[in-house]
């Protein structure tokens, strides 16, 4: 089960470390860095249900793009 409960000693200090690992580098460099922090983490949890849950915890509300428009539309 995939804990989304407050898990961290200082989470302002990662937030601070995570925001200083993208200080200076293009969009892409950082969408690089991102993908690469996800497969370290996700190869750590090693969980494939729990990569799972987290995955759709991420994905979930989030409107595809052009999908918003549709929705807009028949609003």
């Amino acid at each position: 089960m995939l804990n989304t409960e407050p898990n961290m000693a200082d989470p302002d200090g990662f937030y601070e470390a995570l925001i200083g690992a993208h200080r200076g580098l293009s969009a892409e460099q950082s969408a690089m860095v991102k993908a690469k922090l996800i497969l370290l983490l996700s190869n750590h949890i090693g969980d494939r249900a729990i990569l799972r849950e987290a995955l759709a915890n991420a994905r979930d509300g989030v409107v595809p793009a052009g999908e918003d428009v549709l929705q807009a539309a028949v609003a």
